[in-house]
């Protein structure tokens, strides 16, 4: 089984149907790709780094803007049996070096608008040598295996040092449970992804998952102001709607949004971080469309949602994809205990999940300690209420301690969140002198000028035990985040004039 071939020739398709279309500002077609045309390409890479002397699993380093030629590149590399190594555009040299050294990459491919690794013998080529692999003989697919490496992705490690993630081929499959519980794919759906080519989110749900099922591709080229995104999702003819929640966060803020907007979109897809129940309800009460959200990770495919099978109940994640085998276990490492209703425990996927990493690159100890049993741990800590919805409750890693007890910062931001006067909020301890470190909140209010930070924390006190609630408020007009939409939690500084 070859991943690109799962996704380009597996769905009964008219070969002359668009399976990519990348758009402008104002909605004008900047590139037309057909199955065909798309699939020929692919297999053009593939033979051109096969005839380069590559052998099969040899990684080949991504260092390509927001442009078509990073998909093809990336699919390219796994049609031929070679194992792409996709990067953020926004790394600096330093941090693609790391990458390229840990990586052990045979080859650089890079367009020339993102920073490169520092001077190596490790060969680069360029845009002319890109061109040529996209007009070499198309060769065929390589005839890999579902547990063979397919790509390598690098997600932050505990250390702040970014590891490896190695995926096999056999990721393609995993994604059909997402089809069914999240996404409600269908062969005629037009899926506008807001991410940009080369992250993850956008090369999964943006294009795998159309492709896998026949469906076009819609991706933007332009500026990313949040004003654009209703026009876009007009003049696009777009069906569904795949961004982080922040991203609907400022669009409500700044778009002209209305129930007679977009009138082609049936619902949209939420995944990166966390969704909350206020946001959830201003985008229904300004649209009348559903916000379906996902859980996932560098380390698994999604595996968590809500979606058109799955009624959403604000505030939760949603439930197990069809298929999926998650379980909550209990805190003691030397114990295989299952958490039990309304219980908090730490998230598990169970070892025979098909879209579940082989490993951590090179770190044979890491993946052996993310195991319990036949259970990865995820790292996120949840609950799972009577109906078998799963509610998040922070990463284990993120857990603060107040006065003898831990603190999950979603907890304090979900509630916080509910208030009128927060546009946005997160929660994290700062130390206020050596050896204490109190709850902060940073909120970006609603309206400056009305902001009452006395009301914000009589409510806290209303709905937050004592030592749950924050003890200091830092007022932001935004909050520090990274390139995908995260929020930096360790970016988060306290005034010196609020001790």
């Amino acid at each position: 089984m070859n991943l690109a071939r799962f996704c380009l020739a597996g769905a009964d398709v008219d070969p002359e149907k668009v399976a990519l279309e990348v758009i402008g500002p104002g909605g004008e077609i900047h590139e037309t790709w057909t199955f065909q045309r798309l699939e020929e390409t692919i297999l053009s890479v593939a033979a051109g780094l096969r005839s380069a002397g590559l052998e099969c699993g040899d990684r080949i380093l991504l260092r390509i803007g927001h442009s078509s030629d990073f998909p093809l590149m990336y699919f390219g590399a796994i049609a031929g049996g070679f194992v792409p190594v996709p990067t953020s555009d926004q790394l600096t040299e330093a941090e693609a070096t790391g990458i390229l050294v840990d990586s052990c990459a045979k080859l650089i491919l890079h367009d020339g608008s993102v920073e490169i690794p520092k001077a190596t013998q490790i060969p680069v080529w360029g845009v002319g040598q890109i061109n040529d692999l996209k007009s070499s003989k198309p060769g065929e697919f390589a005839a890999s295996g579902k547990d063979d490496p397919a790509f390598l992705i690098y997600t932050s490690g505990t250390s702040g040092t970014p590891k490896g993630v190695l995926h096999a081929h056999r990721t393609g499959q995993a994604r059909l449970s997402a089809h069914e519980g999240w996404i409600g794919l269908h062969e005629d759906d037009r899926l506008l992804h807001a991410g940009a080519f080369n992250w993850s989110y956008t090369l999964t749900v943006g294009l795998i998952d159309p492709w896998i099922k026949g469906a076009t591709s819609v991706i933007y080229q332009g500026p990313r102001d949040p004003e654009v995104w209703p026009r876009l999702l007009e003049s696009s003819n777009a069906t569904l709607f795949a961004a982080v929640p922040s991203l609907y966060r400022r669009i409500l803020k700044y778009g002209d949004v209305a129930q007679a907007s977009f009138p082609t979109l049936r619902h949209g897809l939420t995944a990166g971080e966390g969704l909350s129940a206020e946001l959830y309800r201003d985008w229904r009460a300004h649209t009348g469309r559903e916000l379906y959200e996902a859980l996932g990770m560098s380390e698994v495919s999604t595996y968590l949602s809500s979606g058109p099978s799955v009624k959403v109940k604000p505030g939760a994640t949603g439930k197990p994809q069809p298929g999926r085998k998650v379980a909550l276990l209990r805190d003691d490492p030397n114990k295989i205990e299952f958490a039990k209703t309304n219980e908090t425990g730490l998230l598990c996927v169970h070892r025979n999940e098909p879209g579940l990493m082989l490993g951590y690159w090179q770190r044979p100890a890491e993946t052996r300690a993310a195991f319990r049993g036949d259970w990865f741990v995820t790292g996120d800590r949840m609950r799972a209420d009577s109906d078998g919805y799963f509610w998040y409750e922070g990463r284990a890693d993120d857990l603060m301690n107040s006065f003898g007890y831990r603190v999950a910062p979603e907890e304090v931001e979900r509630v916080l969140s509910e208030h009128d006067s927060v546009h946005e909020v997160a929660v994290t301890e700062t130390e206020v002198r050596p050896g204490v470190s109190l709850i902060t909140a940073f909120v970006v209010p609603r309206d400056l000028a009305a902001f009452n930070e006395t009301d914000l924390a009589a409510y806290a006190s209303h709905h937050l035990a004592d030592y749950k609630k924050p003890k200091i408020y830092e007022v932001l007009e935004q909050l520090p985040r990274t390139p995908s939409g995260k929020v930096r939690r360790k970016d988060l500084k306290r005034s010196p004039q609020n001790p």
